[in-house]
């Protein structure tokens, strides 16, 4: 896979899984049914699922190559980003549809 083919996949995959907890309204997608969902769900999800992303982005970057190691910097960084492409997904469910 070339680089520019990994890191469309691995953002694509972050912005996907960003917005996932706020169009689902079962609990980890397979657990039950609750309506509404309590905001302390979406944001155990959204926290589980930027563990996985960046569990994606590093087996894509050893697949590429040896891993670089990263520091305390890389790792606000990339919370922000996934913050950042949590917010359509937030705007849908809390301020577009309501919080019904």
């Amino acid at each position: 896979m070339q680089d520019t083919a990994a890191i469309a996949l691995v953002l694509g995959f972050a912005f996907v899984s960003a917005n996932l907890p706020f169009f689902s309204e079962r609990i980890f997608f397979v657990g039950p049914l609750r309506l509404p969902k309590a905001a302390i769900w979406r944001i155990l999800e959204l926290f589980a699922l930027c563990m996985l992303s960046l569990g994606v982005g590093f087996f894509v970057e050893a697949r590429q190559g040896q891993r670089a190691p990263q520091g305390w910097e890389f790792y606000a960084a990339f919370v922000c980003l996934y913050l950042t492409f949590a917010f359509p997904g937030f705007v849908w469910r809390y301020l577009r549809r309501g919080a019904a």
